[in-house]
């Protein structure tokens, strides 16, 4: 019997076991009554030069006909995670999001917030619809998430961030993918975007088990990383770049996403390091410096 167990909604390394003219069965494991599941890859999906016997990595789900398939391509989001995706439909099923497959994503209705409309944007979370065997998704993301830690995280942890939505207090982060967390407009550098992914860590866990995060590590503050982030500008930029502390301050978030003030201090840090120099012109990179850095 095949020990092969298959993980719908996400991906799967699986064996080629029969070549036919539409494309590839793979191993799937073994049916509750002993058959085997074999499911197809469709030649339009086939790599050049595989055999029966290689693996391949696919992604599993189902297609329009209700049929579990495999696909080589990568979708935008699998089973246990968040993304934020375009409405491209909305009928009496639900909202259908074009998550990178040919087969829309589907939100049912009672899944929804608010009425979804086409040509937005949502952040949804998805799961593996146990009574339908169907992967969906849910803008319901209080349902997904866990709200206080339950001993699950450390502060100082390095953990994995999703910006999910913005409040008055700052940015509302999912964390791991299956917490929420808290961080502080003061925390932040630049602008975030919904659906941005970046790392990060625990800054406090509260009384009440909640998380407040941060995007500095500890020893490490916020000018440490604008230094970072102008460092890496100008070398991008050939080392110079015609911009001062005159500057107006769209230019500089243009440049760098960083305020006015955080890009002086960047720049005053730098200069101390003899990093760069300074003229009325702009900033320019010191090659010790940067054999330094």
């Amino acid at each position: 019997m095949s020990s092969v167990t298959i993980e719908m909604g996400k991906m799967n390394r699986l064996t080629v076991v029969k070549e036919v003219d539409f494309g590839l069965y793979l191993d799937g494991g073994d049916l509750p009554d002993g058959r085997k599941n074999e499911i197809l890859l469709p030649v339009r999906y086939v790599p050049r030069g595989i055999r029966i016997g290689d693996e391949i990595n696919v992604f599993i789900y189902r297609d329009s006909e209700d049929r579990i398939i495999a696909t080589t391509e990568h979708p935008y989001v699998m089973v246990g995670d968040f993304a934020c995706l375009k409405v491209v439909s909305v009928n009496r099923t639900g909202a259908f999001l074009d998550w990178g497959l040919p087969k829309d994503l589907l939100v049912p209705f009672d899944e929804m917030e608010h009425r979804m409309e086409e040509g937005k944007r949502y952040v949804v979370g998805v799961y593996l619809d146990e009574d339908t065997d169907r992967i969906v998704a849910s803008a319901r993301l209080d349902a997904l998430l866990y709200d206080e830690s339950e001993d699950d995280f450390e502060v100082g942890e390095e953990v994995d961030l999703f910006v999910a939505n913005k409040s008055e207090l700052g940015y509302k982060l999912i964390v791991n993918t299956s917490h929420w967390g808290l961080l502080h407009n003061h925390e932040v550098l630049r602008p975030l975007k919904r659906g941005e992914r970046l790392r990060g860590f625990i800054k406090n866990i509260r009384e009440d088990g909640r998380i407040d995060l941060t995007l500095h590590k500890r020893g490490r503050d916020k000018t440490d990383d604008a230094v970072d982030i102008v460092m890496k500008a100008l070398k991008r930029e050939g080392g110079f770049i015609s911009m001062t502390d005159k500057s107006p301050p769209e230019a500089i978030n243009d440049m760098f996403g960083l305020s006015k003030g955080m890009y002086k201090k960047a720049v005053g840090s730098l200069y101390k390091r003899k990093m760069i120099t300074l003229d009325d012109s702009g900033i320019r990179l010191v090659e010790s410096g940067a054999a330094k850095k």
